[in-house]
C-alpha cells in the first residue's frame, strides 16, 4: 500500500508541567491524497493540537509526521514555513482577513510567499474568487461582506496557491445553518476537484458530511 499524503506515526505531543499534559497520545493516522476526513471532538480533546501538528505549526514530542512521503520532524522553522506555503492551505473560524485591504488584495497575499510568479498572481486571485462565487465582490472591503462571504474569501485565499492539503478549523463556527451548508458544499466541490481536505470541528452535522469521520477524545483517535 502506498503512503498517504498525511502520515502520523505513533505521535505524542506533551506539554511540560507540572503536571505534564499529553494533548495527543500515540496517534497514528493516514490520509490518502484526495481524501476528505473530519476530526470531531469536544473542547479540550486535542483538536487544536492536532491542527497545529498537521499544519506544521508545532512538532511531535514523540513519533513522526510525514507529508507527501517526506519526513518533517527535522525541518528548520524556515523550511517548515516554505512547506506550509507550498503544500497547505488554512481556513479558520474567525476568517483572519485584513480589514483595510480589498477582497482581491486579501487573496493575493499568500502568493507572495508560495512562489507563484508575479505575472500570474492577479489572474489566479480573480479565478479563485470566481470559483467561490465572489467575482462580483473583488473590490469590496471584508467588513462590507456577510459572514458567509468573508468565509468564502478565506477559502479563496487558502486555495489560491493550489495547495495539496486544506486544513479547516471550525470553518462554520461563526455561520448560521444555511450559510454553513453552503460553505460545506463549496469544500466538497474543492474535494471533488482533488483537494485533500481535513475539517476539524465540534459539530457532528459538519463532521458527518466527510467521507471518513474520526473522533478525538482525551488525545486519542478512533474512527467512526
Amino acid at each position: 500500500m502506498s503512503a498517504g499524503l498525511v502520515e502520523l506515526r505513533d505521535v505524542t505531543r506533551s506539554f511540560p508541567g507540572p503536571p505534564e499534559v499529553q494533548a495527543l497520545k500515540g496517534v497514528t493516522l493516514s490520509v490518502p491524497a484526495g481524501d476528505y476526513i473530519s476530526i470531531v471532538g469536544p473542547s479540550g480533546s486535542g483538536k487544536s493540537t492536532m491542527l497545529n501538528l498537521l499544519g506544521l505549526l508545532d512538532r511531535p514530542s514523540v513519533g513522526e509526521y510525514r507529508l507527501a512521503g517526506a519526513p518533517t520532524n527535522a525541518l528548520t522553522e524556515n523550511e517548515r514555513a516554505a512547506v506550509r506555503a507550498r503544500f497547505i492551505g488554512f481556513v479558520f473560524q474567525a476568517f483572519h482577513l485584513m480589514p483595510r485591504r480589498t477582497v482581491l488584495d486579501n487573496v493575493l497575499l499568500p502568493m507572495l510567499y508560495s512562489g507563484v510568479p508575479r505575472g500570474v498572481r492577479e489572474d489566479r486571485a480573480r479565478e479563485a474568487l470566481i470559483r467561490v462565487g465572489l467575482g462580483h465582490r473583488i473590490d469590496f472591503l471584508p467588513n462590507s461582506l456577510s459572514g458567509g462571504e468573508r468565509q468564502r474569501v478565506a477559502i479563496a485565499r487558502a486555495v489560491v496557491s493550489r495547495p495539496r492539503l486544506l486544513l479547516a478549523d471550525e470553518p462554520t463556527g461563526n455561520l448560521d445553518q444555511r450559510t454553513s451548508s453552503e460553505v460545506m458544499e463549496l469544500f466538497e466541490e474543492l474535494n471533488d476537484d482533488g483537494l485533500t481536505l481535513i475539517v476539524i470541528t465540534h459539530d457532528p452535522a459538519v463532521a458527518a458530511r466527510a467521507r471518513r469521520s474520526i473522533r478525538i477524545a482525551d488525545g486519542r483517535l478512533s474512527e467512526l
